[in-house]
C-alpha cells in the first residue's frame, strides 16, 4: 500500500506559508522572519487554523491543560497504543518559517496521504502539536512534552514566570486551558513508536548531498546560569588597581566555556553563553552586576560534567585573583536519548525500498523527541536546510526536501500502525 502514498507537495508547501503569516515579525528582504510566542495571539491563531484544517479531514482533536494539541485518526483496532508524530509550531523572536513546523504540517500531510492512498491504519495515528518548544516565554524549552513524559514537576510549571512575572498558571488559563498540569502526562504505553520530521539545523545533509538523515540519538542539553558580582563605580573616578569589574570576570568565564569545550576533543560537544545582562549597563559606570547563561549539550552526560568540572575550577581562581563571586543555578540537566533500534531499522528498510540515500546521524539540537523518549520508543527524520541555517529568517528547505521527508514519514508511520 505505501507505494501508492503520494504527497501533496503543492498544498504542504502553501500551508507552511500560510502558518507563516501567523507572526509578530517585521518583514525582512532575506527570507521569512518568523515571531510566534507561546500563547500570544499569533500563536493562538495558528492553533485555530491548524484544529480547522484537521477537523477538515474528520480527524478527531483535542488539547491538554497545557494547551498540547492532539489530532487523532482512529485506527480498526483503537485499543492498541497509537503511532505518533508531530513537532512544535511557535518560534523564537525572528526565527525561519520550517523549524518545528515541517514536522507538524508534514505530519498532517502524511495522514491525509495515507488517508486518500485507501490505507486503514491497525493502530491509530496521532499527530502531536506541543506547547512551547522554544524556551523564549518561560525560559524553559520543551514545556509541553516535558510534562506529558512527567520529567517535569507541574507545580514548578505553573509558578514559571515570564518577562512580565505573570505565570504559566494564569497565562495558559487566559487562553483558554485550564485544568492540572498532571493531568497532562501520559502513560509509558500510551504509543507503540514516536516519529519526528524536522529540519537537520545544521549543515551535514547539504553538505554531502544526502536528502534524508536518520536520527541514531539526541544530545543531552543542561542549562546553568552564572551570577558575577563585582564593584562598580565611575568609569573615570575608580581606579584601575582597585577595580572588581563584574563584565571583565564574566569575559574570562566566557572564555574557559569556549575553550574546556573545546579541549574535549569531541565535535558533539557544544557550548554556548548566549545572553549577558550588564549591571548598571551605562557606558560611564564600572559593571558590578552579571549574570551569564550558558547552554552546554553533549551526547555523553558524563563529558559534559566534565567541561562543566573545569569550569567551575577556572571560576574559582577568577574568584580569588578578580576579588568577585560567582554563583552557579542549575536551570536543568536532561539526559540524552537513544532512537529505537527498531524505528531506525523501520526507517532504513524504508529509504532502502525507494531507493533513497540517507546517513544514520546525532542530533546535536534537542527536540522534544528528547523527552518523549521517556514515555514510548522514538526515531527522528532529517531533512536538509540550506547553509545548515535555523532560528533566522533565511532558514530554508526546499520543497522537494521536504516532501521527501513527509513521504519517508508517511511510509514509516504505515509499517508502525500495521504492527
Amino acid at each position: 500500500m505505501t507505494h501508492q502514498i503520494q504527497i501533496d507537495q503543492t498544498r504542504l508547501l502553501s500551508e507552511l506559508q500560510t502558518l507563516a503569516t501567523f507572526t509578530d515579525a517585521e518583514p525582512v528582504s532575506n527570507g521569512t522572519a518568523v515571531t510566534r510566542i507561546v500563547f500570544s495571539a499569533d500563536d493562538l491563531r495558528a492553533r485555530a487554523w491548524l484544529k480547522k484544517l484537521a477537523t477538515a479531514e474528520g480527524f478527531d482533536v483535542r488539547d491538554d491543560a497545557v494547551g498540547n494539541v492532539f489530532i487523532r485518526w482512529t485506527g480498526t483496532e483503537p485499543s492498541l497504543p497509537a503511532v505518533a508524530t508531530g513537532s512544535h509550531t511557535d518560534a523564537i523572536p525572528h526565527a525561519g518559517m520550517y523549524d518545528g513546523t515541517v514536522g507538524v504540517l508534514g505530519g498532517l500531510e502524511a495522514m491525509r496521504a495515507l488517508k486518500r492512498s485507501g490505507l486503514r491504519p491497525r493502530r491509530s495515528i496521532e499527530l502531536v502539536m506541543f506547547t512551547s518548544e522554544e524556551p523564549t516565554r518561560f525560559g524553559i524549552g520543551c514545556l509541553g512534552s516535558r510534562l506529558i513524559s512527567g520529567t517535569l514537576d507541574p507545580s514548578r510549571a505553573d509558578a514559571m514566570q515570564d518577562k512580565d512575572e505573570a505565570t504559566l498558571a494564569a497565562v495558559r488559563t487566559a487562553a483558554g486551558f485550564s485544568g492540572s498540569l498532571a493531568s497532562v502526562q501520559l502513560p509509558s504505553n500510551h504509543y507503540h513508536a514516536w516519529l519526528e520530521l524536522h529540519i537537520e539545523q545544521g549543515p551535514l545533509l547539504e553538505r554531502e548531498g544526502i536528502p534524508i538523515g536518520i536520527v541514531t540519538s539526541i544530545a543531552a542539553p543542561a542549562g546553568y546560569r552564572f551570577t558575577i558580582t563585582g564593584f562598580g563605580g565611575h568609569a573615570g573616578a575608580l581606579l584601575m588597581p582597585d577595580r572588581k569589574d563584574a563584565l571583565c570576570a564574566a569575559a574570562e568565564l566566557i572564555l574557559s566555556v569556549e575553550k574546556n569545550a573545546l579541549a574535549t576533543g569531541a565535535i558533539d560537544t557544544v557550548a554556548t553563553i548566549g545572553t549577558c545582562d550588564v549591571h548598571p549597563g551605562a557606558v560611564n559606570s564600572v559593571p558590578s552586576h552579571v549574570v551569564l547563561q550558558l547552554d552546554i549539550r553533549d551526547t555523553d552526560p558524563t563529558r559534559r560534567e566534565s567541561v562543566m568540572q573545569a569550569v567551575r575550577r577556572d571560576c574559582e581562581e577568577l574568584r580569588q585573583r578578580r576579588k568577585v563571586t560567582i554563583t552557579e543555578e542549575l536551570v536543568n540537566a536532561d539526559a540524552p536519548a537513544q532512537s529505537s533500534h527498531h524505528i531506525v531499522k523501520v526507517l532504513e528498510e524504508t529509504c532502502a525500498d525507494q531507493k533513497i540515500p540517507y546517513k544514520k546521524m546525532v542530533s546535536r539540537a534537542y527536540h522534544d523527541s528528547l523527552f518523549m523518549s521517556r514515555i514510548a520508543p522514538i526515531g527522528m527524520i532529517f531533512i536538509p536546510c540550506r547553509n545548515g541555517v535555523s532560528h533566522k529568517p533565511d532558514e530554508y528547505a526546499s520543497p522537494s526536501d521536504t516532501t521527501l521527508g513527509v513521504q519517508v514519514l508517511a511510509s514509516a508511520l504505515a509499517k508502525l500502525a500495521s504492527e
